[in-house]
């Protein structure tokens, strides 16, 4: 049961987006599809689930002084490797989330889960914890990004929704259109909870 509330606690109730409100970096700069979304989410994961691994093999290794310039050198190991692998096989979707794949590094959330969760839990917590953390996040991402690209666009992972006659609503696909989109999610979220506690 502790396994599954490590990962199902990312999805809602410490969702990294809409709970915690960390990341917001990559949240609204590449939000601006549902594709760009689930690709930073899923870069995010891969980084966030191993680095949660390395880091709890790790917990009782690490000398205390040296922890945070040690999570970020195995944190920035799995940048490198997404950054080469996206570069490599998915170089437009590489393309587009441009200096935010590398910025991967200094997301305030996979450094938070090193250093709150992995560093104090055994491995299986860990991965429940860095796994579910990580889909929450790709779920938000792509909330967001489809939220935005079927209103500022007319097309959902690039396939036109509305036809010709459609007029898109320019602004969701500009920054203002990210913290709009994202302020009416989170006022949402933040009411369907209050909701459910009565």
């Amino acid at each position: 049961m502790k396994l599954g509330h490590e990962f199902v606690k990312g999805l809602w109730e410490s969702n990294p987006v809409f709970r915690l409100v960390l990341g917001m970096c990559p949240t609204l700069a590449v939000t601006t599809s549902a594709e760009n979304g689930i690709g930073m989410g899923l870069a995010t994961t891969f980084v966030l689930v191993n680095s949660n691994l390395i880091v709890s093999l790790l917990r009782n290794v690490i000398p205390r002084r040296v922890r945070i310039p040690s999570f970020i050198v195995v944190i920035a190991s799995f940048v490198t490797i997404v950054d080469l692998v996206m570069a490599g096989y998915f170089y437009q979707l590489h393309k587009a989330l441009g200096i935010f794949i590398p910025l991967i590094v200094v997301n305030c959330i996979i450094l938070g889960r090193a250093e709150a969760f992995a560093s104090k839990n055994p491995v299986a917590a860990s991965l429940a914890d860095g796994l579910g953390m990580g889909v929450g996040f790709t779920l938000s991402l792509f909330v967001l990004g489809s939220i935005r690209e079927i209103f500022g666009s007319g097309t959902l992972l690039g396939f036109s929704l509305f036809g010709a006659s459609f007029s898109p609503v320019i602004a969701l696909v500009l920054p203002p259109g990210a913290f709009i989109t994202l302020g009416v999610l989170l006022g949402l979220m933040n009411r369907i909870s209050r909701e459910r506690q009565v």
